[in-house]
């Protein structure tokens, strides 16, 4: 993967993911690969809170917004507080960031964290018409990954598991709202 996209010390890895039924309970995902491994304990979820209706950017967007501001507030906190406070879940930034969609995830993205005055590399994970990864969108370039390198399994992994936290966190919300109706 790094030699793919020609950028050294990725170790850690944050993918996101937004999942809904038409705009109902929209939620996004965030899973963490650290040294191509995923780290669980660093998960999250975000229930959607500013968007109505079917706006996958829209949602991409709050929850970026969320996560980044979070990390920035924890990590000053932490120099006022001094270095003995505990890392928070946020305060780690990735080495690079992994949207699961092509140019519009990737420009939502880099939007939120120019906005925020961050430079963190981002990464699309493109998909073809049969919803199967079959690249990667970096610097406005679509690049073919090969299919049988440790590259192509990482990132596949990566999506997939993005994708089912957002869809198992959907799940929880839908069926709680169907009980309670």
């Amino acid at each position: 993967l790094e030699q793919a996209l020609g950028i050294g010390n990725l170790n850690r890895m944050e993918a996101f993911d937004i999942s809904n039924t038409n705009g109902y309970e929209n939620v996004a995902s965030m899973v963490v690969f650290e040294k191509g491994k995923a780290k669980r304990s660093d998960y999250r979820k975000f229930k959607i809170k500013t968007v109505a209706g079917p706006d996958d950017y829209h949602c991409m967007e709050e929850a970026l917004e969320r996560r980044f501001s979070h990390g920035i507030r924890e990590q000053k906190e932490r120099e006022e507080k001094g270095q003995d406070m505990e890392l928070g879940s946020f305060t780690r930034f990735p080495d690079i960031l992994m949207m699961d969609g092509g140019k519009g995830q990737v420009n939502i993205a880099l939007q939120v964290l120019e906005k925020l005055g961050l430079t963190i590399p981002v990464c699309g994970m493109v998909k073809d018409d049969k919803h199967r990864t079959r690249g990667l969108y970096f610097r406005n370039v679509e690049i073919p990954i090969d299919r049988n390198s440790e590259g192509f399994k990482l990132i596949t992994r990566v999506q997939d598991e993005a994708h089912r936290f957002a869809i198992e966190y959907h799940r929880l919300l839908r069926s709680k709202g169907q009980v309670h109706s």
